[in-house]
């Protein structure tokens, strides 16, 4: 089987064609317990005009579709940012076996930055998780887009709405 850095350069070509897309450079791949990729996603809520379009969300879809099941079992999402609330989530629902997430998110993460929801004893689902896989990649990354857009925004011209 092909080594964590190896899913997560496949995740990080996702979050690249995001921000070619004009959206939030994150990217996520769900592979499958032979190591194949069964679906990729990055964040396209701005294009989509759709607020549930996070990476992997779109990932979790695109691997459901073409496993033809809504649960995921023994496969491993990587994704180039620590996964929010309503990821996690559907992570869980998903019966996810791993998450492998490259950059921490210090304001919303529900991985491990803001509150763990994997470890909740409510839950009928454990979640395995590694964090930091090729950190510095994706939060480069993000760091340059989010640059890029300030600098729009000093210079007055119209960026793309809402992030």
């Amino acid at each position: 089987m092909r080594s964590d850095e190896f899913y997560m350069h496949r995740a990080l070509d996702q979050a690249r064609e995001g921000l070619a897309a004009g959206e939030v450079p994150v990217g996520a791949v769900v592979v499958d317990a032979n190591g194949e990729i069964a679906g990729a996603g990055y964040n396209a809520p701005v294009s989509g005009h759709d607020p549930s379009a996070h990476a992997e969300i779109r990932a979790l879809r695109d691997a459901g579709a073409r496993l033809a099941n809504y649960r995921l079992d023994g496969c491993t999402l990587y994704v180039t940012l620590e996964p929010c609330l309503m990821c996690t989530g559907a992570i869980i629902h998903a019966r996810l076996a791993r998450v492998v997430y490259g950059a921490a998110e210090p304001r919303t993460g529900m991985v491990e930055s803001k509150a763990n929801l994997f470890a909740q004893p409510w839950h009928n689902h454990r979640v395995a998780v590694e964090g930091g896989v090729l950190a510095s990649r994706a939060s480069q990354l993000l760091k340059a887009f989010f640059e890029a857009r300030r600098e729009v925004a000093k210079s007055g011209e119209s960026g793309c709405g809402g992030s």
